[in-house]
């Protein structure tokens, strides 16, 4: 891919004519012009449609503008980072991730790693949506389970487990869940995303889902615990969100002996080379060494 090219196109895009294209680049417009043909070419697809008066894009010239101006101010911020920082990180880092790792994980860390690179300021975004690192200019996005977006790179930090647990108060008053059929005579609190709610138990005949009738359902996982903390029910949520309650005392594990507790990774994303920026890189190196070893598990 040339460079030159794409500049040659996003210019002309901004100005929508090859005159004002090429008078920001410092060329002909017949050089712009050749150099946006020999795009086309390249493609096989037409990107601009040529009038007298105007020029204007084509539908695939949309798409393929949004990206590729992006992609050349990421080149750019990266050599002016590069540059600037020579090997020192600084500058303004992107993060994005989920609601239980970023409230229970992250935030508390982050100060850590403020007072060790006071020179990077950092953006962090907590959503539950699935994020699109290009169009949310996200430095990396952290986040659990498969990856299946094959245009983004995977570095795994850790794997976290889903436990079984209640607060001290419902257990002295309701008693302890011996079996997994027990919890049909126990207050449940399931998540409302998950139809029929299903906890996952390991049986004398193998894995088995057993389905839970509960008695509160949310769409939210910070309300499922505090509902739990308030002796609500029984909750089943990952340890990265009540593993710290355990240790306080606050939630009782339930069911350790038959509970399948699920492995789910927990990966940082980035779009391919962005690691090599410094800030990057040294928010993924303190990632792996503040949560490598699950330091949630109770």
């Amino acid at each position: 891919m040339d460079t030159g090219e794409m500049q040659a196109f996003v210019r002309v895009a901004e100005h929508q004519s090859f005159s004002g294209a090429a008078a920001a680049l410092g060329l002909t417009p017949s050089a712009v012009s050749k150099l946006i043909s020999r795009l086309e070419e390249r493609l096989g697809i037409r990107l601009v449609h040529r009038t007298t008066r105007r020029v204007a894009l084509t539908s695939e010239g949309d798409v393929y503008f949004a990206r590729a101006r992006q992609i050349l101010a990421d080149i750019d911020e990266m050599e002016m980072e590069v540059t600037r920082s020579r090997g020192s990180p600084r500058g303004h880092l992107r993060v994005n991730t989920n609601t239980g790792f970023g409230v229970h994980q992250l935030a508390p860390a982050l100060p850590g790693f403020l007072a060790r690179y006071p020179d990077i300021d950092v953006e962090l975004s907590i959503t539950d949506r699935v994020v699109d690192l290009v169009a949310d200019h996200a430095d990396t996005t952290i986040r659990a389970g498969p990856i299946i977006d094959t245009s983004v790179t995977a570095r795994k930090i850790a794997d976290y487990n889903r436990v079984i647990c209640a607060a001290p108060d419902y257990v002295a008053q309701h008693g302890v869940p011996h079996a997994p059929t027990d919890l049909a005579n126990h207050a449940c609190i399931g998540m409302a995303f998950q139809t029929p709610v299903q906890w996952v138990f390991r049986m004398r005949s193998g894995i088995q889902n057993i389905d839970i009738v509960p008695r509160v359902t949310t769409d939210n996982a910070e309300t499922a615990l505090r509902l739990a903390l308030a002796g609500a029910g029984i909750i089943r949520l990952a340890d990265i969100i009540v593993g710290e309650p355990i240790r306080r005392g606050e939630l009782v594990p339930l069911l350790m002996d038959v509970h399948q507790a699920e492995p789910i990774a927990l990966s940082a994303l980035y779009l391919a080379g962005r690691h090599r920026l410094p800030k990057v890189r040294v928010f993924l190196d303190f990632l792996i060494e503040r949560f490598g070893s699950a330091p949630w598990r109770p």
